[in-house]
């Protein structure tokens, strides 16, 4: 009698765990991004990317002669935009971040205005990350600009990673814009071997995560890059990850409404 009054009790107190529910946590959507770096610079990997059926989503390159082309054709194919915004780095050419980058010696009133000439600059863009940009993305004054400038587009951000030191998580938090981090970097090296086993990583990721969010290039590895990720494509089948633009993360968080230019 004991026994079956003690079998009622914890059916009355955990009544909606069940096979069902657990089945339900267990099928909930994989879902991984990939971003696609520097659209309106390089030129390799350009046409596999935008013809093909993966849905990166293209940074693209402000003021660059390809910037508005770019942006335009992936949007014309359905795929997402956002401005991948060049910033100062601790090592490397100046001459790798084009015109008008974010940098450390600039005033805030200037780095506002490159912001929103950069966002003016690719047509479409939804969100925001930023190439290299080690050094200016330490500064906290500089990024809260950025940020305080995505909020008042309606723009996301994802921090590409490049410092530890990154002032973006804590200025994305203060101004309650969404923000993702880069879990992997795809063509770090330039061999396709290799980014179809940094692909299986990001899927690896995702399983843990429950999404992951992964960078690539096009221009000098755009080749082996695009080579890469559409040889991994049934791996991510065959592991029931759906491979979505970058603001399909966001779920719950912003609304669709919010992402039409």
């Amino acid at each position: 009698m004991k026994k079956l009054v003690l079998i009622l009790i914890t059916f009355l107190l955990f009544p909606f765990y069940t096979h069902a529910a657990e089945e339900k946590m267990e099928t909930k959507e994989l879902k991984a991004a990939i971003i696609i770096d520097d659209f309106g610079g390089g030129t390799g990997g350009v046409r596999d990317f935008l013809e093909g059926n993966i849905p990166i989503t293209a940074a693209v390159m402000p003021f660059t002669e390809s910037s508005r082309a770019h942006a335009e054709w992936a949007h014309k194919n359905g795929f997402e935009v956002m401005v991948h915004l060049p910033m100062e780095p601790k090592k490397g050419k100046r001459s790798w971040l084009g015109p008008k980058p974010i940098t450390v010696d600039l005033s805030k009133e200037e780095v506002r205005k490159r912001v929103e000439e950069a966002i003016k600059s690719v047509p479409y863009a939804v969100g925001l990350n930023n190439h290299m940009g080690s050094r200016a993305v330490e500064n906290e004054e500089i990024v809260r600009t950025i940020v305080e400038v995505a909020k008042e587009k309606n723009l996301y951000i994802v921090d590409s990673g490049t410092s530890p030191g990154t002032k973006f998580p804590e200025m994305a938090k203060e101004y309650g814009v969404p923000l993702l981090k880069r879990d992997v970097f795809l063509d770090d090296i330039s061999s396709s071997s290799y980014v179809r086993k940094q692909m299986v990583r990001l899927a690896k990721v995702t399983e843990v995560k429950g999404q992951g969010i992964a960078i690539g290039h096009v221009g000098v590895t755009g080749k082996v890059c695009s080579i890469g990720i559409f040889q991994a494509v049934d791996e991510f089948k065959k592991r029931k990850i759906k491979i979505v633009p970058v603001s399909a993360l966001f779920e719950g968080e912003m609304t669709k409404k919010q992402f039409v230019p």
